[in-house]
């Protein structure tokens, strides 16, 4: 409500105020259009959509942005953040907070957001480098002792994961590697983190989190230190920033993706019912074995039980048995004489007809040599008439030539010998 002051000026009330300055906005900018980059994009249940415009060329001036249902429902794409978009419409005030807003009329896209590009450029030069492959992911353990978290130690991300923690395994223990995770000096801290944890290995698993927010402020994890730094880490890492649809470079080179801080938590810790449910059911299990085995060994007992109370049978079961060994080995040794005799007598015939044969194959083969020495005896071919001259030393004369006058040989003949003196040739 407004009134006159004493000095005569006029006080505006606070809704006075807003709506003169409302008036005169709606006058002067009745309809525009401006362009810029989509940050912080929201859809409510009613179908309005509401975000916040900033320039594209990276300046801090921002403009909050109202789209009802009837406009949202002409757009023929999905705003997200970083689109570079064209809005039509008009300049307003938010009564209830006396806020500035831009009511939309109308949008285009006008390209992609500075932001957007670069994230789509450096995931596509990272992906090519390996560090988004999938064979390289770990599993993560199943059993986890301890569990480290990479997050603001203020932010409500924390909270989240220490109450589903606390909620779903007690019996792990937490540990806080504090760091920003938002503006300048969040990327290199968050690095130090990483770094930290793995040099002093006393945790399990990591999980990397933080709240929901818009690019901008999501932008430390799809910093290329961190996300080389998530790859590198010897530690499985989990990570766990934004909602369902925010996805960073941080997640695509983590072990494993969460949609959420508590799901990150979720996934990184069995329940501890489920473990006290599998307890219970090898407990179950090793008591129906055990049982088994009790009455199993409980039964062959009583059958050794019986057969002790009567040793006397057994004493003569040995007995009986010892009696038979004895008679075996009495019998044993007349049974392999007998057996050599035996068999030597079955031998013997053979041995017999073994040596006649050899003895007549033997006495054909001294004959048909006997005939062939025989044969070549010169003093068989003397008794045809022939004779054996030599030198009367033994030495064969075997040419006319070796026959000159007056040379004495002798001539060797079937019955004896003669000397014999070669004569010149007749003249006739």
């Amino acid at each position: 409500m407004d009134r006159e002051a004493a000095s005569g000026r006029r006080v505006w009330g606070v809704a006075g105020l807003v709506e003169a300055i409302s008036q005169s906005l709606a006058e002067r900018f009745s309809v525009v259009a401006v362009g810029g980059e989509i940050s912080g994009y929201t859809r409510a249940a009613s179908g309005h959509s509401y975000f916040t415009l900033k320039d594209a060329d990276g300046l801090s001036a921002s403009l909050r942005c109202a789209m009802f249902r009837r406009a949202s429902a002409m757009l023929d794409f999905t705003p997200a953040d970083g689109a570079l978009v064209e809005l039509r419409g008009r300049v307003a005030v938010y009564e209830p907070r006396g806020e500035l807003q831009f009511v939309v009329e109308a949008m285009r896209r006008a390209g992609a957001g500075t932001l957007y590009e670069l994230f789509l450029k450096l995931r596509a030069r990272l992906a090519a480098e390996g560090l988004f492959d999938q064979d390289a992911k770990r599993a993560l353990p199943s059993h986890p002792r301890r569990i480290g978290v990479i997050t603001s130690s203020a932010g409500a991300a924390l909270h989240d994961v220490l109450t589903a923690l606390a909620r779903r395994a007690p019996h792990v223990q937490v540990i806080i590697y504090p760091s920003p995770v938002q503006g300048a000096d969040a990327p290199p801290s968050l690095v130090q983190a990483l770094r930290t944890a793995n040099e002093r290995a006393e945790v399990d698993v990591l999980l990397l989190v933080r709240g929901g927010g818009s690019l901008e402020d999501l932008w430390a994890f799809n910093d290329e230190r961190v996300v080389r730094a998530v790859a590198a880490s010897a530690l499985p890492v989990v990570c766990g920033v934004g909602h369902e649809t925010d996805v960073t470079l941080c997640d695509l080179a983590a072990d494993l993706r969460a949609p959420t801080p508590t799901a990150a938590a979720e996934l990184a810790a069995p329940a501890r019912e489920s473990l006290l449910a599998e307890l219970a059911a090898l407990e179950r299990g090793l008591t129906l074995s055990l049982d088994h085995r009790i009455h199993t060994l409980g039964q062959r007992l009583d059958r050794l039980a019986l057969r002790l109370s009567r040793p006397s049978d057994a004493l003569a079961r040995q007995r009986l048995r010892l009696d038979l060994l004895a008679q075996r080995a009495a019998a044993a040794p007349g049974r392999r004489v007998e057996m050599q005799r035996q068999r030597l007598e079955s031998l013997a015939p053979r041995l017999r007809r073994a040596l006649a044969d050899a003895l007549q194959r033997r006495s054909a083969a001294l004959d048909a040599l006997l005939s062939r020495l025989q044969a070549l005896d010169p003093q068989h071919v003397l008794a045809r008439g022939y004779a054996w001259l030599d030198d009367g030393q033994g030495g064969a004369i075997n040419s006319a030539q070796a026959l000159t006058p007056g040379r004495e040989v002798r001539a060797v003949l079937a019955d004896g010998s003669a000397q014999l003196r070669v004569l010149p040739p007749s003249a006739g």
